[in-house]
C-alpha cells in the first residue's frame, strides 16, 4: 500500500462533469451526422 487514504466514490457526478459529458455527446452526434466526403467514398470504392 502507498499509505494514502482510499478514494471515495461519488454517488452522482458533479455539475461540471455533467456539462462536460453533454458537450462530448453533442460533439460526437455532430460528427456522426456529418456526410462522408466524396473523396473518402471514392477511396473506399477502390478497395472493393
Amino acid at each position: 500500500m502507498t499509505g494514502s487514504a482510499p478514494r471515495k466514490r461519488r454517488s452522482s457526478p458533479a455539475k461540471g462533469e455533467g456539462q462536460v459529458a453533454n458537450a462530448l455527446r453533442s460533439v460526437y452526434q455532430r460528427a456522426v451526422d456529418e456526410d462522408i466526403p466524396s473523396e473518402m467514398l471514392d477511396l473506399l470504392r477502390k478497395l472493393d
